[in-house]
């Protein structure tokens, strides 16, 4: 299938990370968000934040003209109803089935039937989200990692009644935007969340059963087996309050006890302790008074 305009559902950091990352390969985007302020801080994202297209120019990994034509084919829109000439729908909403649920089921009647529907979900199960949708032969789990303009995988979740031309043409897109597609089948949590989710909230266990501190198992995670972080840094970064949601929904599913959330981080996000994002109180090292080595 053809795709030249994809609409993003929400322009926060994955949202607007997918957003820049179409855009650069030629993508025609439209990027949908429930008020002006959150889409003007996602265009500001794409513009002049870390991973930003000016810091690009400023190393000379593009030109001025090439930025500019990349913000030129990125438009947005607080209207819903502006989605509906685009050929795929993206939806990077916050991981809450409820919220994406209602979401696909208005874009399901917004959206002609050709339109391909794909989830940026952590771990909520493609058939589950397809429902709220009479497409389910259109409808994929598109899974990227933080931060979207940067990490190479993304995760193709093939639900139970995806077709193979829109796994082909998700898989086609991703790989056109220099991204590694694997797939996987559909299930709580598909791979990379149930496999991470078990580490993390062991980590945390091990926390709070006093086995050995926030900066130390942090610090034995790189050393020991190579990760770029620790489980609590990562944790800061994904968002607390979105590893809670994703742990409660992992065990509910599954009913395994080693995906059940400890009682810490439960403490940590009721106390307004979500990581690093807005309205944040901070993260692991905040709560407990800990210094980041620098």
């Amino acid at each position: 299938m053809q795709v030249s305009k994809v609409g993003v559902v929400g322009s926060g950091v994955m949202g607007h990370g997918i957003a820049m990352s179409l855009a650069r390969s030629g993508f025609t985007v439209v990027m949908y968000d429930i008020k002006d302020e959150f889409l003007a801080k996602g265009m500001e994202a794409i513009s002049s934040g870390r991973f930003g297209l000016k810091g690009m120019v400023e190393r000379g990994k593009m030109t001025g003209d090439e930025m500019n034509s990349i913000l030129s084919r990125i438009s947005t829109t607080t209207e819903m109803g502006a989605l509906s000439g685009c050929n795929l729908i993206i939806e990077a909403a916050p991981e809450d089935r409820k919220i994406k649920g209602e979401i696909f089921s208005k874009l399901d009647g917004i959206c002609p039937e050709s339109t391909l529907f794909a989830s940026n979900t952590s771990g909520i199960m493609i058939s589950d989200l397809a429902s709220f949708t009479k497409r389910g032969d259109r409808f994929v789990g598109m899974h990227w990692f933080n931060p979207p303009q940067v990490m190479k995988l993304v995760e193709i979740v093939r639900g139970p009644e995806t077709s193979g031309e829109t796994l082909e043409t998700i898989v086609s897109i991703s790989t056109r935007m220099g991204k590694t597609p694997i797939t996987v089948n559909d299930g709580p949590g598909f791979f990379t969340t149930r496999f991470i989710n078990s580490w993390l909230m062991e980590a945390y266990r091990l926390l709070e059963y006093g086995v050995a501190g926030i900066r130390e198992i942090d610090e034995m995670s790189r050393l020991a087996f190579g990760f770029p972080m620790g489980p609590f840094e990562l944790s800061d970064l994904i968002g607390l309050d979105t590893m809670l949601h994703v742990a409660e929904y992992m065990f509910e599913e599954t009913k395994e006890p080693a995906y059940a959330p400890p009682t810490v981080l439960k403490k940590l996000v009721l106390s307004g302790y979500l990581g690093k994002k807005a309205g944040s109180k901070g993260g692991w090292y905040d709560f407990y008074g800990i210094e980041v080595k620098k």
